[in-house]
């Protein structure tokens, strides 16, 4: 059914150029703005069926009372007329990258007579060089004390300094050598320039250049026999490399690059940049935004691209930008980046070698970073609350389900079929209560019949530790210890829609466990299911109850993808020892025991192998010629599947 737009433009009247739009609300508020390389084809697509679209995409066609447009000669006009309608108006539905921290700049006001040195926050001013930003203030403020005693240059306000110029008289830095003391003449604009050009040459990255003519100055001093001063080179030197320390070496042809990553999930993307100048990380930066808007990684990536870097001065864009996905316009973003800059501005994804391997920590902090906000999220306990009240609310469930158990099976073509049940209490892990199980009845890959089986074999567990006593007890009187399996979820979560949800519910009503509800949550649209419903529940993207499922299903998930992939690793080991002679099924089994993984086992020497219990130095060098004889497959985890490939 086509929702009755009446603002809708008649496609006729839509040019077919470049253009950015705008939709607003009845109150006239811009509520998103976006570009297109052809108005008319782009505008048309939201007036379509509205069944048809995303959820969100939707809520905004729906929400929305009229659109405007404006026609631009270029693509490259187009991003800069979106960047500064998104930046003027705030759209609600549009990606919002909003830092939640405010990151320290070293910043030289090289417009000055007598540029200073400072640390600062905030807003970039004219006239002023920046460099960084930085993750702590602590940690550049210590740099910026080592190099002040190399290049003495000012760091004083601009009161101590007209103050120090009255009296004729410099303050505690000029005495300590900290400072060349300008303000009583000690040198003139054009040599306090000069070390301030120094400063600013050695932060941006040219060191080696700067260290050799140090070195060079000291030695010449020392064969002049002027000690004092070679000691004093000396001691230059060493603050320099002290300050040199903490800086990473990355990239060995000294490469000036910002790295990017995200983390994503359906609700939430982690940023993080690597700032790399001279081949050295000097800085770092990131933030967790919500997304309010269906977009892919590329488009994330380019959205991310305009809103970081446009309207930066030229000094602020690097050379080389590398992320982890191209940009559908990233040849339009390079060109406006490159005018900004006034040099060409190379957008890439690192495929190998050092630019590959930041890359992926980069990616690693991404995926921390994202962990760490949803661990501080889940800890509040009034946004717990409110997730168990949603979930209550939108499942129409008896009681807030206090205790939540989920279940996903894992396999690699039908092969080593396994299943995990997590526990959520309150809205928290229960690690303890996690259990693994391996499908043993059930041939090829049917995810369906698994899932049937594991909860057939959970609830006659529940069933047999509760026997027939109406209120049993859920303490073993023999142990002292908890009956865990004797606890009656409140909700039961399977990874999956409705085929899952059906077989999970069948499982429980064949053992005639019919007080427990089931529901299911997808991973595409993040649909929740229900047994016996023909539609499922849609859930605000925004909810805490929705955060919360997310979070039960990628736990069971994770879970059961650790247990499958540790199978998988010990039947590879065990089936690479099947033909080696003398050694049998038990100990392969201390072997593998012993060394716990292939990789430690590629590591050992003969010797080292000849320790384990029962296998001399024969079957030691059988075993390592074995491991040899394998060492050209390449064994890999797929991360997007969960599964073990072997090559």
């Amino acid at each position: 059914m086509t929702q009755d737009l009446s603002f809708r433009p008649k496609p006729g009247s839509i040019p077919t150029h470049p253009g950015v739009y705008r939709f607003r609300d009845a109150q006239r508020r811009v509520i998103y703005v976006g570009k297109a390389k052809n108005l008319r084809s782009r505008l048309s697509s939201y007036f379509q069926d509205i069944g048809g679209l995303h959820p969100r995409t939707a809520t905004m066609v729906t929400t929305a009372a009229s659109v405007d447009w404006t026609v631009v000669a270029t693509e490259v006009e187009a991003l800069q007329l979106e960047y500064s309608w998104i930046k003027e108006f705030d759209p609600r539905f549009n990606v919002k990258y909003r830092d939640d921290k405010s990151y320290p700049w070293l910043a030289v006001t090289v417009g000055d007579e007598f540029p200073t040195v400072h640390v600062g926050r905030g807003a970039k001013r004219k006239g002023t060089r920046y460099f960084g930003p930085y993750s702590h203030a602590w940690a550049i403020r210590e740099t910026v004390d080592q190099l002040l005693r190399v290049f003495p240059m000012r760091s004083c306000s601009n009161g101590v300094f007209k103050r120090a110029t009255q009296v004729d008289r410099p303050c505690l830095l000029g005495y300590i050598d900290k400072c060349s003391a300008p303000c009583v003449g000690r040198v003139s604009a054009a040599e306090h320039r000069a070390i301030v050009e120094d400063f600013c040459d050695f932060v941006a990255g040219n060191t080696s250049a700067f260290v050799k003519r140090l070195q060079k100055q000291m030695y010449a001093a020392s064969e002049a026999l002027d000690f004092e001063k070679a000691a004093r080179l000396r001691d230059d030197l060493g603050a320099l490399n002290k300050a040199l320390e903490k800086q990473a070496i990355v990239f060995g042809d000294g490469t000036d690059a910002d790295v990017l990553a995200l983390a994503e999930d359906p609700l939430e993307v982690a940023v993080q940049v690597f700032y790399v100048r001279g081949g050295r990380v000097k800085g770092q930066r990131g933030w967790v935004a919500d997304r309010v808007e269906d977009s892919d990684t590329p488009a994330l990536v380019g959205d991310f691209l305009l809103q970081l870097y446009a309207g930066e001065d030229n000094q602020a864009i690097p050379r080389e930008i590398l992320v982890p996905a191209l940009p559908d316009d990233s040849a339009v973003l390079s060109q406006l980046l490159s005018e900004a800059r006034g040099s060409k501005v190379a957008i890439k994804v690192p495929k190998r070698g050092d630019k590959r391997t930041l890359q992926e920590t980069v990616a690693a902090n991404a995926k921390q970073s994202l962990a760490l906000h949803k661990t501080k999220r889940a800890s509040d306990l009034t946004t717990r609350n409110i997730a168990l009240d949603e979930i209550r609310e939108a499942l129409e469930l008896p009681t807030t389900p206090l205790r939540i158990e989920c279940y996903d099976v894992s396999n690699l073509q039908g092969t080593e079929v396994v299943a995990s049940m997590v526990v959520f209490e309150d809205g928290l892990a229960r690690k303890s209560e996690y259990r693994r199980f391996v499908i043993r009845g059930v041939e090829g890959q049917n995810d369906v019949a698994s899932m049937h089986e594991v909860i057939t074999r959970r609830f006659k567990r529940m069933l047999d530790e509760r026997g027939d006593l109406a209120d049993p007890m859920l303490i073993d009187p023999e142990t002292g210890r908890p009956r865990k399996f004797a606890y009656a979820p409140s909700l039961v979560v399977v990874d999956g829609g409705p085929p899952q949800v059906a077989a999970a519910s069948a499982a429980m009503a064949e053992l005639g466990v019919v007080d427990i509800p089931v529901c299911g949550l997808a991973k595409r649209l993040e649909e929740v299911w229900l047994p016996h419903l023909e539609d499922p529940v849609i859930m605000a993207r925004s909810s805490e109850g929705l955060y919360l499922l997310q979070r039960v299903r990628d736990e069971a998930h994770r879970f059961a993808i650790t247990h499958h992939r540790n199978r998988r690793s010990k039947t590879m080991v065990e089936s690479l020892l099947d033909d080696v002679p003398g050694l049998g099924e038990v100990r392969r089994k201390t072997l593998l025991k012993y060394f716990g993984s292939l990789k430690k086992l590629r590591m050992a020497s003969a010797d080292d192998i000849a320790q384990v219990p029962g296998i001399g130095l024969t079957t030691a060098q059988a075993i390592l010629d074995a491991v040899a004889a394998s060492s050209g497959k390449t064994v890999s985890l797929n991360t997007a599947t969960g599964e073990i490939e072997e090559s």
